[in-house]
């Protein structure tokens, strides 16, 4: 037994150090230096807490903060039911595992290129003068070009759905390739109908996947800021963006300290979604 735990040990040693030099070492120094201080020109060694006492007395904080959750929670919808949607025809309505496996890396091809790239790719087609406006106005739907679609809360969301819906696919059709099909069966025989299986069988079974699935898709959303700089055109902020501005600003600290604080709401979201639903299961 001793044996064992020391090879057990010596297996588990490699992983732990990694994790400890590339997660925990930088974490433990964005801490370290969101207490420190800052000037126009230089950064000291300090314990206060100034720059969380800045952040947490700001009203600027609680509006970037507010529209960041505006974002997550919008983008989780959205990729939510589009993902069930998807997940649920390759799951029931694809009897053949070939196609099940062909359409689902059908899905993956669009990662095959950069974010930025298909992000991007969103500013032509929303323009002013855009396919989306242009195609409109050929069909006579409107008179002259929508200003909102582009440089908008509406392209922000967009593009978070457009960049972050595999995240939640993925997990949910893991988790529906696991019910047993005979339980489908059952329901219908005791007379259910479709949206009786769906609800009380077919949900509560893929639960796990759906946790799993927002996790990725909030903790990505709350996280990026390159998405809303770009196709926001720098009218909007989330968190990611005051950490990116005092990044520029050479201030550290500010930015280390929103990184914490970041950190720490990211941590009890997941948290609280973990209430819900055991997903070790699934892992």
């Amino acid at each position: 037994m001793r044996n064992n735990s020391v090879i057990g040990w010596l297996l588990a040693t490699p992983l732990s150090l990694v994790l400890l030099v590339f997660l925990v070492a930088p974490i433990a120094m964005i801490i370290v230096v969101s207490f420190w201080g800052a000037t126009e020109w230089s950064i000291y060694p300090a314990f206060q807490f100034d720059n969380y006492q800045f952040l947490l007395t700001s009203d600027v904080t609680y509006r970037v903060f507010l529209n960041t959750f505006k974002y997550a929670a919008m983008t989780w919808v959205f990729t939510l039911l589009i993902g069930f949607t998807v997940a649920y025809y390759l799951a029931f309505h694809i009897r053949s595992l070939t196609w099940q496996i062909v359409l689902f890396l059908l899905c993956t091809i669009p990662f095959l290129t950069s974010n930025i790239i298909r992000m991007i790719s969103w500013i032509p087609f929303l323009g002013r003068n855009g396919i989306a406006n242009s195609t409109l106005i050929s069909m006579g739907v409107i008179d002259e070009p929508l200003e909102w679609l582009l440089f908008s809360d509406f392209s922000v969301i967009l593009a978070f759905v457009h960049l972050y819906t595999l995240f939640m696919v993925v997990p949910i059709f893991n988790t529906m390739m696991r019910i047993d099909k005979s339980l489908i069966e059952a329901a219908a025989d005791a007379g259910a109908t479709g949206w009786q299986t769906l609800w009380h069988v077919i949900i509560p079974l893929t639960k796990p996947g759906i946790m799993i699935g927002t996790i990725f898709v909030v903790a990505l959303v709350m996280g990026d800021f390159i998405t809303v700089r770009f196709m926001s055109g720098s009218q909007s902020a989330n968190v990611g963006r005051m950490i990116q501005n005092d990044i520029g600003l050479l201030q550290y600290p500010s930015a280390s300290a929103t990184a914490v604080i970041l950190l720490i709401t990211v941590l009890l979201l997941i948290g609280t979604l973990l209430r819900f639903v055991d997903i070790r299961k699934e892992l």
